[in-house]
């Protein structure tokens, strides 16, 4: 993505977050107060929620600030996996909210207090819900527009906030209409839902860092704009690497015309890198090169199609490419991706040398193990 671009994105989360911040707060403090008069738990814990919620969006903006250091020597490939790293710290700071409210709803399930409402009770409960569910919805809108699982997970939050208020509320229409005290139990069953939004958060963050498969839609996206470049006769082996939300390099190979000199690689790949960088905005650091055969008649035609059928009977066999037969030296090579699910990919790669060897013992067969990175 071109700096211009990851400016505005970085500027766009700033802003979200500030007016999360502000959002929060507000109703932290009137939550809080209402909470106290009413000596209502479930009221008080959630103005703690909202709290958490502002600190989670101050991380974020500090997060956004320091991904968007440009490189160094140190880190070549830039900062942006910070984001990945303050998404941490909010599952954190969440979960630990939520372990703190369990704690005290526990108390006061063991020893009861009395709470009292009224009209102005439920009054600012029924604004906090309403105020929850628009900043909810415009966040995560925001997050999926920018990219952003600070603020996509902030939203989810913040909607979630919003059913937990109305829980809130509807239990004091209860003790108000009945006499049943449930603040505490749902104290106990909000902190649950904390803890679990938490975790859930510390999950997608720890996914990206770890590498997630590339999205379906730009892989096949790139290698389109890859096969339209002339010369260029198949896309294959896809590798991203992700350096933070929309910061992606990798490297690609391609299968071309064995009598291709080198003037001519080098002019291609090029041509590559630009078109991938233009309509993309990723850098392919790497084009690799496969040669594949002018005449694919007569011996080199039947190989080919044996191995393709072969590929085709075998269910954990995805994909063939980079398929080459040299008639001088009697040898075929070729990679073969082999599914996760296969039980052995080892022994389905042994498996087609020995099929092939056995078809053609005249030709040595140099096969590479190539694994389902990308669709």
């Amino acid at each position: 993505m071109s700096e211009p671009v990851l400016q505005e994105r970085d500027s766009a989360i700033v802003r979200t977050s500030v007016i999360g911040i502000a959002t929060n707060i507000l109703l932290a403090v009137f939550k809080a107060m209402v909470g106290l008069l009413s000596n209502s738990i479930a009221i008080v814990l959630d103005a703690v929620n909202n709290l958490s919620d502002a600190l989670s969006s101050v991380i974020t903006i500090v997060g956004t600030k320091l991904a968007n250091r440009p490189p160094d020597r140190k880190h070549p490939f830039g900062h942006g996996r910070t984001e990945y790293i303050t998404t941490i710290v909010i599952a954190a700071i969440v979960t630990w909210a939520g372990v703190t409210s369990l704690t005290e709803s526990v108390q006061r399930i063991i020893h009861p207090e009395v709470a009292t409402y009224d009209g102005r009770t439920l009054a600012v409960v029924a604004v906090a819900v309403a105020t929850k569910i628009v900043l909810g919805i415009y966040t995560k809108r925001r997050g999926e527009q920018f990219r952003s699982d600070s603020l996509v997970a902030s939203g989810t939050d913040a909607l979630m906030d919003s059913i937990i208020s109305a829980s809130t509320l509807v239990a004091a229409l209860v003790y108000m209409a009945a006499g049943i005290g449930l603040e505490a139990w749902l104290g106990a069953v909000i902190s649950v839902i904390i803890i679990k939004s938490g975790v859930d958060i510390l999950r997608e963050a720890i996914s990206h860092i770890l590498g997630e498969r590339v999205d379906s839609g730009l892989s096949q996206g790139i290698k389109r704009t890859v096969e339209r470049v002339p010369g260029v006769k198949g896309a294959y082996d896809l590798v991203l690497a992700e350096y933070g939300p929309d910061r992606l390099n990798g490297s690609v190979h391609v299968e071309v015309d064995e009598d291709m000199t080198a003037r001519e690689v080098d002019e291609l790949t090029r041509k590559i890198q630009k078109a991938v960088a233009e309509e993309h905005g990723i850098l392919l650091h790497t084009v690799g090169i496969y040669s594949t055969n002018l005449n694919d008649e007569g011996e080199v035609g039947a190989i080919r199609a044996a191995t393709l059928k072969l590929a085709n009977d075998d269910m954990y066999v995805l994909q063939v490419h980079g398929f080459y037969a040299d008639e001088e030296v009697r040898q075929v090579s070729f990679d073969l991706v082999i599914s996760w699910d296969a039980p052995n990919r080892r022994a389905v790669l042994d498996h087609m040398v020995e099929r092939l060897q056995e078809q053609f013992p005249d030709y040595s067969f140099r096969i590479a193990l190539d694994s389902d990175i990308s669709d």
